[in-house]
């Protein structure tokens, strides 16, 4: 019989090879997956930002159909402000205004406003633009993300 002194113990648990070992593999299946992660990143906030800019021009389609077929003019600032403020209707009562917050886009930049506008093919509709990925606002130009560029596709 062995007595329990001359027992040798052994630990149970990972050798330090065995460790840097899975560190290795965890780092190049990261070094694979990560760049791929970011693209797709970049692809769903430009669609994002696509989507922020059409629900802004339906906005503003909502207004010009309540006010004669005209879209709202001036700065963006002031259209914003316009369309964030309740409005009246017919009778007099103050109905929810056409915005509940300034539309921004998937980088949390304002969307840019004009009209009318020599940007958008005969002036039928407003140009409204995002700054983009690399967040400069190149008036609707370089990596901005616009709802003319698109129309005849």
């Amino acid at each position: 019989m062995v007595s329990r002194k001359t027992q040798t113990h052994r630990r149970a648990g990972f050798t330090l090879t065995e460790m840097l070992l899975v560190l290795a593999i965890i780092g190049v299946i990261a070094a694979m997956v990560v760049p791929n992660l970011i693209g797709s990143q970049q692809k769903a906030n430009i669609q994002a930002s696509k989507n922020n800019i059409k629900g802004f021009e339906d906005i503003v389609k909502q207004y010009a159909v309540a006010n004669a077929g005209t879209f709202p003019e001036g700065s963006r600032d002031e259209v914003i402000g316009m369309l964030l403020s309740p409005p009246v209707d017919d009778d007099g009562k103050t109905v929810a205004p056409y915005l509940e917050q300034s539309p921004k886009d998937a980088w949390e930049q304002p969307l840019y406003y004009e009209y009318p506008s020599n940007k958008v093919a005969n002036g039928v509709k407003p140009a409204i633009w995002s700054s983009g990925p690399n967040r400069q606002n190149e008036d609707g130009g370089g990596d901005d993300i616009n709802n003319w560029a698109d129309a005849g596709k």
